[in-house]
C-alpha cells in the first residue's frame, strides 16, 4: 500500500511551473497514494496578480476533474485550495483546504508578505513594527491563531515567518515571547479535525535545511492528540515528495510513527514512508 501523498502542490494555474497534468504525473510515478491540487486562492492583493486562481475556478475545477478520471483505480486525485489569510473566495465545494497566513498585518491595516523575500519581511518589520521582531511574530500568530480557529483541513506552514531564519536570522525560536505567541496559535487548532503539515517546500527552494514546522511545536501537537501529514508544498513537478526523508525523520524525533494520507473518502493513518 502506497503510504505518502501530495497533496500541497501549485501548478501553473497560480505559481508553479509545471501543469496540473504534468504534477499528477510526477506524484503517480513517485508512488504516492494520492495527488491533491491545492492552488492559491484568490486574494485581493496587487503583488497577488498572476500568480493566485482567478476567482472563477471553473476551468480549474474542471481540469483536476478530468485528471480524476484519467487516474482512477490507480491514484485519488483530489481537489482541494490553499486558502490565504487574506482571500476573497471561500472553501466551499473543495475535497479539502489548507489553511494558510502569508501575510501579517500591523496596527496600520497594511499587509507585509513574509514569505516572499527576506529583504521584505525586515522592511516590514521596520516600517510597520517599529524593527520589534517579536512584536512582529506576535502578530503574525495572531493571524495564525485566527485561521486555525476556521479548522482547515491542514495547518499550512504554521511558522513560515522563519523562512528566512536559518540565512538571515530575525527570529530567536527560542525566546520564550516568541515561543507563547506560536503556542497560542497551535493551541487554537482542533486536533479531531485539522492535520498539522510538516511541510519541505522551502527545503526543495533552497532556503532551509529542515521542514517546518519547529520541533517543539510538532511536540506539543502530538501531545495534543494531534495527526501529521507530509506535503512538499511542489510548485514543481520534480519536487512532488521533495524530503519526505528529511520530514519522516523529524515526524519521529516528535515521537511519530505514522502520518495522515488524504483520500477521497476522507484521511487514514499510514506507517511513515521513509
Amino acid at each position: 500500500m502506497r503510504s505518502f501523498c501530495s497533496v500541497h502542490t501549485h501548478s501553473t494555474m497560480c505559481d508553479g511551473k509545471n501543469t496540473l497534468a504534468e504534477m499528477a504525473r510526477a506524484a503517480w510515478a513517485a508512488g504516492a497514494a494520492s495527488f491533491g491540487a491545492s492552488g492559491h486562492s484568490h486574494t485581493p492583493i496587487a503583488e497577488d496578480a498572476g500568480g493566485v486562481l482567478p476567482v472563477d475556478m471553473t476551468a480549474y475545477r474542471e481540469e483536476v476533474l478530468r485528471l480524476r478520471a484519467e487516474y482512477a483505480g490507480k491514484m485519488d486525485v483530489l481537489l482541494g485550495i490553499e486558502l490565504d489569510n487574506c482571500a476573497d473566495v471561500t472553501a466551499e465545494g473543495f475535497d479539502y483546504w489548507i489553511g494558510s497566513v502569508h501575510r501579517v498585518r500591523g496596527n496600520d491595516g497594511k499587509s507585509c508578505t513574509v514569505d516572499w523575500s527576506a529583504e521584505l519581511l525586515a522592511r516590514g518589520c521596520r516600517e510597520q513594527f517599529e524593527g520589534n521582531s517579536l512584536m512582529m511574530a506576535e502578530y503574525y500568530y495572531d493571524e495564525v491563531r485566527r485561521m486555525a480557529a476556521r479548522r482547515p483541513t491542514i495547518l499550512g506552514h504554521i511558522d513560515l515567518i522563519t523562512k528566512f531564519n536559518e540565512k538571515l536570522p530575525l527570529f530567536d525560536e527560542e525566546d520564550p515571547r516568541y515561543r507563547a505567541a506560536a503556542l497560542d496559535a497551535l493551541h487554537e487548532a482542533d486536533p479531531a479535525e485539522t492535520l498539522l503539515e510538516i511541510n519541505t517546500g522551502a527545503m526543495s527552494r533552497g532556503y532551509r535545511r529542515m521542514p517546518y514546522p519547529n520541533l517543539f511545536l510538532l511536540r506539543e501537537w502530538r501531545s495534543m492528540g494531534g495527526r501529521i501529514i507530509l506535503t512538499a508544498d511542489a510548485h514543481s513537478a520534480d519536487a512532488i515528495v521533495y524530503g519526505y526523508a528529511q520530514a519522516s525523520a523529524l515526524a519521529r524525533e516528535a515521537g511519530y510513527d505514522r502520518s495522515a494520507v488524504l483520500i477521497l473518502t476522507g484521511w487514514e493513518e499510514r506507517p511513515l514512508p521513509f
